[in-house]
Parts: C-alpha cells; structure tokens; sequence
C-alpha cells in the first residue's frame, strides 16, 4: 500500500509539495494536469514535467486523476473516434513516463453533487454534504450557482465555470443516453484501450457515481457490486479496474463495502477513503472525519479488507472536513486529510502485524 495525497498543483492548490512531504505519512502524489480539455493529447514533455516537479520534492507520482473522458465517447458522439484517439496517444505518454495508474469516471454532465460544501458541524468543522429535498426543488442548469461561492476561490474539479455554462446544452446531449447505451458506449471506450493499456501496464481504475443513484435523471453506471460485475465481466481485462471511493459507493447503504472489496478481489487499483454520517436515512448525509467512530462505516474492517485481498496500490484519505480555520478547497485542505492519512496508516500497520502473528 502505498499512501498518497491529491494535489492540484501549484496554480490551484492552496497545498504545497512541501507540506504534503513533512505530514511523514504520505510519500505518493496523485494529480493531473489541469490545463487538458478531455480529447486533447497529453504531450511526454508535459508528463514528464509534473513528474519532475513531484519527485524534486521528495515525492513520487503514484497516478493520475483524471484523464478525463469526453463527452463524445461517453455519448457516442462524432468526435468518439478522434477523442478514443487522443486518449490513447496520452495512454503511450504516461507509460513512457513510467506512470501506470489511470483514474477516470463515465458519469454524464456532473462528475459528483452536493448541495452544501461548507456545513458547519457541532464542533465547528465544516463539511461537504447532500440533501435530496434540495435536490428534488433545485433546477439542475442553477446547480453550479448555489455551490461557486463556496468554493474558497478554487476551482473544483467537475464544476469548471467553463463546463458549467454549457450546462444545457450538456443535458441535450444524454437526453437519449440511458444505462444501457452508456455501458455500451464505455465498452466501446475500454475495449479500444485495453492494447496500449496491456503493451504500458497502465491500471484503469474507474471512479464511481457519487452518489450512488440517479441525479436529475440522468443514468449512473458505476454505483452497486452488480453494475461493476457487469463492467469487469464486459472488459475481463484485469486492466479494466476500479477506484474503490467508499465515500461514493457509500451513499447508498444497500451497498456492503467490505463485500464488494472482496467480490472485487484483484480489479480495485486505487482506493479513496473516508468516512460519512447520515441524518436522515440515505436523503441527507455529510463528510465526517476518517475515524470510524465519527461516522456510519467500519473503516478498519474495510482497510482489513483491502489488506486481506492482496491490494497493494495507492490508497489517499479522501475529502477532509476544514478544521482549525484553514480556507483551501472544500475537501481538500491539508489538516484533516493529514489526519486521515495518519489514522489510515495505524490501521494498515496494526492490521498487517496482527496477520503475521497467525
């Protein structure tokens, strides 16, 4: 296992390398380069470039999120081929780079919804969170408007103003587009890049829909163990993986984590964890600390989970509460995800000397 953290680099993050490095904890990094539209190439320079700038720091470059997939491919538009294209071509960059993990998602128009991303919990934290009363009254095309101002001068990835104000035209585009076109469409996608992917040993690790059902109507593919049995059985490449996001898959409480980590055995590449508090049954939850305590999930049975099934890629504590007054990108201060990292190593390091003694 390898601990990581996101960074978005030094033009979006209020985050350095530095800090990163001195948490002790985390020793990989895993980030993007987030001046790429999805369908442009990634050129080796650039590659190697971030590569550089995470290693002089003492770090390694343990993956990227996201390559992300355009619209074209996940409708079945006619830029899908030029696009599949161009994401090949980045595919042979990044395995030239020596960079083997590929984290990406295939849900249409908003790659993940929350309605606050500064509720204030009892301990003066604040914390990203969702309620579907607010969704149910909310105009999708005014989504972006009711969350921008709270995003502490960042920009959050997913909710780029530049997407954002295509919105409606976005909508128009999967009107057509139900589950069964969208796995057909990510079939199209996987099968195209499976070679490039076997001749670099790059991991493709998908990302689940967050949260785990419809939102605004719109299809979600990737949210319970049957939809990533039926997108493993698709593709078997064991290059066709999964980001396993418990805080995604989470959502919804019918989905067992730790029996999906297992039924998963070999496919997860990557893993996001962190930890919810649900209010009101699956309608309304909140991002809570990593401890499990603190929130609805057995994060040492998941993490023994993990352990038990032979992973052994990177792991990052995902979206941390603000504490102690830091301002940074909701999610993604420095503090709390410090602290998850922390506790998540005592997990792992308890977990695997416990096994030794048997």
């Amino acid at each position: 296992m390898e601990m990581t953290m996101r960074w978005y680099g030094k033009e979006h993050d209020t985050v350095t390398l530095e800090q990163i490095r001195q948490t002790g904890y985390v020793k990989g990094i895993i980030s993007t380069l987030y001046n790429k539209l999805p369908g442009e190439v990634w050129e080796l320079d650039e590659i190697l470039a971030l590569k550089k700038e995470v290693e002089d720091a003492g770090l390694h470059l343990a993956g990227i999120e996201s390559v992300n997939v355009s619209d074209a491919i996940k409708t079945a538009g006619p830029d899908r081929d030029k696009d599949i294209a161009a994401y090949i071509k980045t595919l042979e960059n990044l395995g030239k780079a020596d960079i083997h993990l590929v984290c990406y998602n295939f849900m249409p128009v908003f790659d993940w919804t929350r309605t606050e991303l500064d509720r204030k919990r009892e301990d003066g934290s604040t914390v990203m969170a969702y309620n579907q009363d607010v969704i149910d009254r909310m105009d999708p095309k005014k989504m972006f408007d009711t969350i921008k101002d709270d995003m502490n001068g960042t920009v959050m990835p997913g909710w780029e103003p530049e997407r954002m104000a295509k919105v409606q035209e976005l909508f128009e585009m999967y009107k057509d587009i139900d589950e069964d076109k969208l796995f057909d469409n990510l079939k199209y996608f996987l099968e195209a890049i499976m070679p490039v992917c076997d001749q670099y040993n790059i991991n493709m690790a998908i990302h689940p829909d967050d949260p785990a059902w419809s939102v605004f109507g719109l299809p979600r593919i990737i949210s319970s163990q049957a939809k990533l049995k039926r997108m493993m059985d698709m593709v078997p490449n064991p290059h066709n993986g999964v980001t396993f996001c418990m805080g995604s898959y989470g959502t919804n409480l019918n989905n067992d984590l730790i029996a999906t980590v297992r039924m998963l055995k070999g496919r997860i590449h990557f893993a996001h964890i962190r930890n919810l508090r649900f209010n009101d049954g699956m309608r309304d939850f909140e991002e809570s600390a990593h401890l499990s305590e603190d929130g609805t999930f057995d994060m040492h049975g998941v993490m023994k989970a993990l352990y038990e099934t032979g992973f052994d890629g990177p792991i990052r504590p995902d979206h941390g509460r603000m504490i102690w007054g830091e301002k940074a990108m909701p999610g993604y201060g420095l503090y709390d995800r410090a602290l998850g990292a922390a506790y998540l190593c005592g997990l792992w390091e308890s977990i695997r000397k416990d096994a030794r003694k048997l």
